[in-house]
This record gives structure tokens, sequence and C-alpha cells, in this order.
């Protein structure tokens, strides 16, 4: 099994290092438009091979997308990141040519690839994947709620001071600072509600500290996040090749699920080899279904840049 990285950068590299570690792929190709960048990740990645003991194949090449046919899975994380004070929405205009030209590439050596968009704004840059590419829905996910997710579940496991593997729960809408929901009333630790730890005030710090997360980091590092947005990009190609089936929060396209369509937005999936197996309805309560209501309202107005470009 093959996968292709677009983008050697922070997130990319850490994409590929999970990736080859925990045995996902056989194969990880990373691409860059930089000289030599990916070629150098890919070899200090592959240097370590011996002392941790896996055997993924790891390659680095600068844009030449013939190295990357037949990618079962590629991973978008190519455009320019957050920097301080920059909102996923000022980056529109620079990282939709360039994900549109990188998905125009890829398909033309790998026709069958599922495509996974880590690229901010993700929400509408997923939209653009789908839009100019033509595939089918189930092949073009975006990312960005299962990383809201494992940000959530950390910030949960920290206000009760639990194990964070013992807890459950996810965030859906768009992945945005003011746009995605943590959903507090599912959330769970080993099957009971955390509302019966934790008091709803307690409960609302979590939900807002989960919201900024992104924009917290972006903060202390001066750049976005990377460890936690690759882990979530490999556990969601983990699920997709070795098809786990497992039900992970994506940006996908809905067209009447959660009362929206002709979006991409943030809901809980069935994910598997076909990509998007189901969307599942985790029938909201009529709060929950406001806030959805207004998080696509932004996700929609954003979408409509595209039309300027």
């Amino acid at each position: 099994m093959k996968v292709t990285i677009v983008g050697a950068g922070n997130v990319g590299a850490s994409c590929a290092e999970y990736i080859a570690i925990k045995e996902i792929a056989s194969e990880v190709v990373i691409l860059d438009i930089k000289e030599g960048l990916a070629e150098g990740k890919a070899l200090d990645l592959y240097q370590t091979a011996t002392t941790l003991g896996f055997n993924t194949k790891i390659t680095g090449i600068t844009n030449d997308y013939s190295a990357t046919a037949g990618s079962d899975v590629v991973v978008i994380t190519s455009g320019v990141p957050r920097k301080p004070g920059m909102t996923r929405e000022e980056l529109i205009g620079i990282n939709a040519g360039i994900v549109k030209s990188v998905t125009e590439q890829l398909l033309e050596h790998s026709p069958n690839t599922i495509i996974v968009v880590v690229s901010n704004p993700m929400d509408t840059m997923t939209y653009l994947a789908l839009k100019t590419t033509g595939l089918p829905k189930n092949r073009i996910i975006g990312m960005g709620g299962a990383l809201d997710s494992s940000r959530f579940k950390t910030y949960l496991s920290l206000a009760l001071k639990k194990p964070s593997n013992d807890i459950q729960g996810m965030v859906i809408g768009g992945h945005g600072d003011t746009t995605m929901i943590p959903l507090t009333r599912l959330a769970s630790y080993n099957g009971t509600p955390v509302n019966q730890f934790l008091d709803a005030s307690s409960l609302e710090e979590v939900a807002a500290a989960t919201m900024v997360g992104g924009a917290t980091l972006t903060k202390l590092l001066g750049t976005s996040a990377w460890y936690a947005p690759g882990a979530a990009v490999a556990y969601l190609v983990a699920s997709i090749l070795h098809d786990q089936q497992r039900m992970i929060p994506c940006s996908v396209y809905l067209e009447g699920e959660y009362g929206e369509n002709d979006i991409c937005i943030g809901v809980p999936c069935i994910i598997g080899r076909n990509g998007v197996e189901s969307i599942v309805d985790v029938q909201l309560n009529a709060e929950e279904q406001e806030k959805f209501k207004q998080s696509a309202q932004a996700v929609h107005k954003m979408n409509a840049a595209l039309a300027d470009l």
C-alpha cells in the first residue's frame, strides 16, 4: 500500500513519520516543490528505520509527480501555514491555487486514489478539491474533525484528570476557531457521560479551549502545529488502508445530511477502504442543530470567496 504526502513541511513530515513508524503503509512518498527538502526529510526519516524497527520504504522527490503513481491515498498538506494573528480565511487566496494544481497532477498518476486534505482553510479546500476533480464524494476527505476531536479529548482529560485514551468525544462543524462544535453532551469517560464528573462551567471551558486549540499553538509556536495534525492524518489513513471502519469526524460533502447541501463540513463518518463509507447521524439536539446551522453558514460564506479567484 502506497501513500503520497504533498508538502514536506512540519505537518507533512510528521504525517510521514507516523505512517512509516506504525507501518500503516508499505511505501511513503514525500513530495515538495523546494529542491532537496523532501529528499532530505525522507532520508533523515529512513535512517531511523533500523533503530525504530520499521520496514516502510520512504522516498523524497522534488516536484516529480510521476513518483507518486499508484498511490492508494494522497495527503495534501501543501500551502502557506498560518502565522500569528492570521485567520484560516486569509489563507484562501493563496492555498486555493496550490490545492487545485496539486490535485490535478496527482490524479494524472493515481486516478483511483483517495485524497485527504489538510491545507487550510480546510473545509473550503476540501470543497474545492471535490468540485475541481469531479471525484465521487467518498474519495475526498478533510482531516479537520479528527484533529479537533483529539484536542477536545485532551482538554477533557486534563479537566477530568483521567487518561485521555479512556475518553470519547467528537467535534463537528467547520474547522475554524468560531465554527467548530465540541459535542460536550455526548462526551464520555469509559462510557459514562462526562457531565457526571464536570459541571457546566467546566465543560464550557473545555469547549472554549478546544475551539482556539489551533490558534493557541500558533501563538506559542509562531506557526501551525504539526505533531497532533500529523497523528490525526495517520489515524485517518490507517482506517482507510486497513478498512478499520472507524467513526471519525471528517469534513465531507453533504447532500441533505444534517440539513445541509453543497458543502464540505465536519460530521461523524465511517471511514474504510472506500474512503467515506457512510455518514452517521448522531441526533443533535435543538441547540446543537442551531450551532451546526450557523457553522455551515460561515463555511458557505467562505466558499463563496472561491468564485472571486
